[in-house]
């Protein structure tokens, strides 16, 4: 195997994995470890990898070519894809070890883990060789010092997950995408996601709270103080705390909600009082909405906003003030492409569309599908009996609801999970 002999695992989260034709198989999630009987370190048999649709595989560590810091490169392009178990006798490197307390047993000094190193040996088996351990110092403006570390050098790396603090594996997550971050929390243990989802800063928690199934919602956010929680429901789009809060007790609803900001909770409150399975209910209520009198520039300035999913993003709502929904008058839409074919100084009230009719509120989900296929939109303006708009329904709304309600669950089944050759799992 042509590679570096000793590779530190945390600095292999992320990498994409090649075939040998450079084509992308996914990316690096964590390694593998054997336990063995014997004093020896644990040997790694292979690595975990994510792929697309929110599966996670095994790669045996005899199918790795290459490993250098820019990627992992693999010597077949069939593997078997059936999603990966741990066995009972394996540990995953990154989410059972990183941040785990210990001792340096030279002198019992307390410390973290805050990487481990696996190292080829001459006859080409990896094992976990060195640990770099950082003392806790018990201060809080001075950190302690790092050590490098011989596995048998360090008590405590195996036993408990109660003893494992946060900061490292953050630093390892950091850069994930929020689905691919709430696919890590989905395979932590209970007690060790809701310690890492709580580490989370609002924003984030928020995101990745609305890429989880309902049930790891809800066990997340109840695992939180009230506080907490209610600032998290703040960051959320009000359709998707809506949508989490009504998986909770009525009690429970309320109290977040008086917790929450008023002009947070408002929207949240009235998205909550239209029938399951009806346009209000599917709705945002934050689209992007300007008044007649907006020039196309403003209105591609606004588009541009980061922060924006593409489906909110792909047009711009008109109408009277005021511009919080219920707004004034609705008036039209004019999509982004039309936008950009329009002189910048142009008004909004010049280039409107209103050739399509609105949805209203009670409107139910076979009917939000047919229209929203009919007429090739990504959103659908939901206006009420006096004409406002108050909200809008994406093609992402739809999909939620029309998908089974354990899609995001990544215990729900398969299907086809086997590649080419169908073979088992190999060095594991």
């Amino acid at each position: 195997m042509t590679t570096a002999t000793r590779v530190y695992v945390a600095r292999l989260a992320g990498l994409p994995v090649f075939d040998p034709n450079a084509d992308l198989v996914g990316r690096v999630r964590d390694a593998v470890a054997r336990l063995r009987t014997t004093n020896r370190p644990p040997q790694v048999v292979g690595l975990v990898a994510d792929i697309p649709l929110r599966r996670q595989i095994f790669v045996p560590i005899g199918r790795i070519t290459s490993i250098d810091a820019e990627a992992v490169a693999l010597n077949t392009g069939t593997l078997n894809l059936r999603r990966f178990s741990k066995r009972a006798n394996e540990l995953l490197v990154l989410q059972e070890i990183l941040d785990r307390r210990v001792s340096i047993e030279a002198d019992g000094t307390p410390g973290t883990v805050v990487d481990v190193a696996m190292e080829a040996s001459r006859t080409g088996e990896w094992s976990l060789s060195r640990v770099a351990v950082r003392e806790i110092t018990g201060r809080i403006t001075r950190r302690g010092h790092l050590h490098q570390l011989e596995w048998h050098e360090v008590t405590g790396l195996i036993g408990p997950a109660d003893v494992q603090g946060t900061a490292s594996l953050l630093a390892v997550l950091e850069n994930m995408r929020s689905a691919d971050l709430a696919n890590v929390l989905q395979d932590l243990p209970r007690a060790r996601r809701n310690e890492v989802a709580a580490a989370l800063d609002d924003e984030r928690l928020a995101d990745v709270l609305e890429e989880l199934p309902e049930r790891d919602q809800v066990e997340i956010l109840v695992a939180l103080d009230r506080e907490r929680a209610a600032d998290v429901l703040e960051e959320m789009d009000p359709d998707d705390a809506a949508d989490l809060l009504a998986e909770l007790p009525r009690t429970e609803q309320e109290v977040l909600l008086d917790l929450m900001e008023p002009d947070e909770a408002d929207p949240v409150r009235q998205l909550m009082s239209y029938t399951p399975g009806t346009a209000g209910s599917l709705m945002t209520s934050e689209p992007v909405i300007l008044p007649p009198d907006s020039t196309v520039a403003e209105a591609l300035a606004r588009v541009r906003e980061p922060q924006l999913s593409p489906a909110i993003a792909a047009q711009v709502f008109v109408a009277r003030a005021p511009m919080a929904t219920p707004t004034g008058r609705y008036l039209g839409m004019v999509h982004f492409q039309k936008l950009l074919r329009e002189p910048p100084a142009e008004l909004l009230g010049g280039v409107v569309t209103n050739d399509i009719d609105p949805l209203r509120p009670e409107a139910r989900l076979p009917e939000v599908t047919r229209r929203m296929a009919t007429y090739d939109l990504v959103a659908m303006p939901v206006v009420d009996g006096t004409g406002r708009l108050v909200g809008a329904v994406t093609v992402d709304d739809v999909l939620d609801h029309l998908l089974p309600r354990d899609w995001r669950d990544r215990d729900a089944p398969d299907g086809q999970v086997t590649a080419e050759t169908g073979e088992g799992r190999t060095g594991g």
